[in-house]
This record gives C-alpha cells, sequence and structure tokens, in this order.
C-alpha cells in the first residue's frame, strides 16, 4: 500500500493531498530511509512521522484499503512519541 495512503486510511493525516505534501517536504522516514508518497509500505515497517512540535514513531501492524474509524487505531502500533522544540 502505498505511503500516502496509508496515513489517511490509519487517519494519522485526514487528507491524502495533506499526507502527499508531508512526504515531499522530507518530513516522514520509512525503516531510517526518506520517504516519498510512493513509498510502498509492508506490514513491520517502522515510520517516523514530524508533526509540527512532535515526532512520532510508528510501527505498521496491518494494511487495509478501509476501515471504520474506531479500528484505524488497530493498523499502527505507537512505538515512541518526543516533543520537540
Amino acid at each position: 500500500m502505498r505511503l500516502d495512503k496509508y496515513l489517511k486510511v490509519s487517519r494519522l493525516i485526514k487528507r491524502r493531498t495533506l499526507a502527499k505534501e508531508v512526504a515531499g517536504q522530507g518530513r516522514i522516514t520509512v525503516n531510517g530511509q526518506p520517504a516519498k508518497a510512493s513509498t510502498v509500505l509492508s506490514v513491520g515497517d517502522e515510520l517516523v512521522i514530524k508533526f509540527g512540535q512532535k515526532v512520532v514513531t510508528l510501527e505498521v501492524t496491518s494494511l487495509k484499503e478501509a476501515v471504520k474509524k474506531d479500528e484505524a487505531d488497530n493498523l499502527y502500533k505507537v512505538i515512541s512519541e518526543e516533543k520537540v522544540d
């Protein structure tokens, strides 16, 4: 599954176009490598996303084309969440 679509389906980022922008700015890495919106994800990949004042590290636990809102957080496991000054 493409990175931008995964971020939207998992509801980590609200819109796919916004996910593309964030990836295009180099604020997302997959397994330590800078990621583009078209990067293909697999189960077990580690994502590091820089959101403004925090950095979130996640592990991809499931890939699904569509999920209900209350099941979206089952697609990933938060490894760490750090505030950045």
